[in-house]
């Protein structure tokens, strides 16, 4: 199985996306898979021109001459595609939003799929309300719930309340995260021997940790301290 993953947060490996992708990426390594990852932070890629000359002029070829011309092909041969991104405005990264829009090239209308191709949403978002990532969902099932076509939607780690993770690990509260953490890691083995992560591991995922009002005062009093910092 080859995996393609890539990170569209702007901290890339030291931010809060990147806690919940890399152990999947270690359980998608520990079950065989080959994986690749890549950070749009580290790529060049300008936004599609819209001209459809990679359908109707030179089918399957952007004109453009950017990261793109290397990253296409791996998305052709990816099994799996995980797309990684925080929430920050109702949606996926610009950057990632970007680069999602330049496969354009990848899926010629009347030219046969060379696979069939999975997709995983990994999302992090500072809000508790797990609703935040309904935009990012919606869009990953209309381009990838479509069976007939070769794609399928095989699965979504959401992780809120990410900002309370954080400082949980930094106050080195960690128990309820190690559960977090190996059930991404588990989703990653689940992947690749059945195809699709399972319900009851996404759940684990994005569990409840403290109740939304205690959340969000906490989340008052750390604003208020920043402010005195200041």
């Amino acid at each position: 199985m080859n995996v393609l993953a890539i990170n569209g947060s702007p901290h890339m490996d030291e931010g809060n996306t990147a806690k919940i992708l890399n152990p999947f990426l270690e359980g998608l390594r520990e079950a065989g898979a080959n994986v690749e990852l890549l950070y749009t932070g580290k790529l060049t890629i300008e936004p599609c021109s819209g001209d459809l000359s990679c359908w109707f002029v030179n089918p399957g070829t952007c004109a453009k001459d950017d990261d793109m011309q290397t990253i296409l092909p791996k998305i052709k041969n990816a099994d799996v595609i995980v797309w990684a991104s925080p929430v920050y405005y109702a949606g996926i990264t610009g950057p990632l939003k970007t680069l999602m829009d330049r496969q354009l090239p990848a899926h010629v209308m009347g030219q046969p799929r060379l696979k069939a191709q999975k997709a995983v949403l990994v999302s992090t978002c500072s809000a508790w309300e797990i609703s935040m990532f309904d935009p990012l969902l919606g869009q990953m099932r209309a381009i990838y719930d479509r069976p007939q076509e070769g794609f399928e939607f095989a699965g979504a780690l959401l992780r809120p309340m990410a900002d309370g993770m954080n400082e949980m690990i930094k106050a080195g509260e960690t128990g309820l995260l190690e559960g977090i953490f190996r059930a991404a890691r588990e989703a990653g083995h689940q992947l690749v021997r059945e195809g699709r992560i399972a319900v009851a591991t996404e759940k684990a995922v994005s569990r409840e940790l403290m109740p939304r009002d205690a959340y969000y005062k906490a989340a008052q009093e750390m604003i208020s301290q920043m402010k005195t910092k200041q």
